[in-house]
């Protein structure tokens, strides 16, 4: 019977049809359809592959995104300072006085200059959480990661002088930390 299969698989009838059997041009009409279930593992897991190198960087990206974000608080929180500085004679002591009023309708003033956006008033902005103190000198202000390694790997430190600090470890910066480049 096999011989007689192979015999005839290459032969053509007047009409032009295969002579081939009917079980076997279902056999092969069917793998000419689709992908076979190895084509198919082989695509997932090359997509798996590129997974896997793509998202510990896009998780890095993100991280130094938030980090840049918190440089740019900062920065805005110190020019704040100066301009709330020179319209009441005295360095804001929290971000509540910087921020705007809580109440609605009510004025602004030393307590909620409207300075800056309600949500880093708040202390918490971009993956990182911000304080402002009051020191001998001005002030100072501090932004740490929310999670230290995952929102952030650095801390912020600045004050009156507008130098931004830095430091590598869970450990808030401080004034005797190295500025930021």
């Amino acid at each position: 019977m096999l011989l007689l299969i192979r015999h005839t698989c290459g032969q053509r009838s007047a009409e032009g049809a295969a002579d081939t059997p009917a079980f076997l041009r279902v056999f092969r009409k069917s793998r000419q359809r689709g992908f076979s279930l190895i084509e198919l593992l082989i695509v997932i897991a090359i997509i798996l592959i590129i997974l896997s190198i793509a998202i510990p960087q896009m998780g890095k990206a993100r991280m130094n995104a938030q980090e840049m974000a918190a440089v740019e608080e900062v920065q805005t929180i110190n020019k704040m300072e100066i301009q709330y500085y020179s319209q009441f004679g005295t360095y804001a002591t929290s971000l509540a006085q910087l921020g705007p009023p809580t109440a609605a309708g009510a004025a602004e003033g030393p307590q909620a200059a409207g300075l800056i956006p309600g949500k880093l008033a708040s202390g918490a902005s971009g993956g990182y959480n911000f304080t402002v103190t009051a020191t001998p000198s001005g002030y100072a202000i501090s932004a740490v990661p929310k999670t230290f390694g995952s929102t952030g790997r650095r801390t912020f430190y600045s004050d009156q002088s507008a130098v931004v600090r830095e430091n590598w470890t869970q450990d808030p910066a401080t004034p005797n930390s190295a500025e930021l480049k």
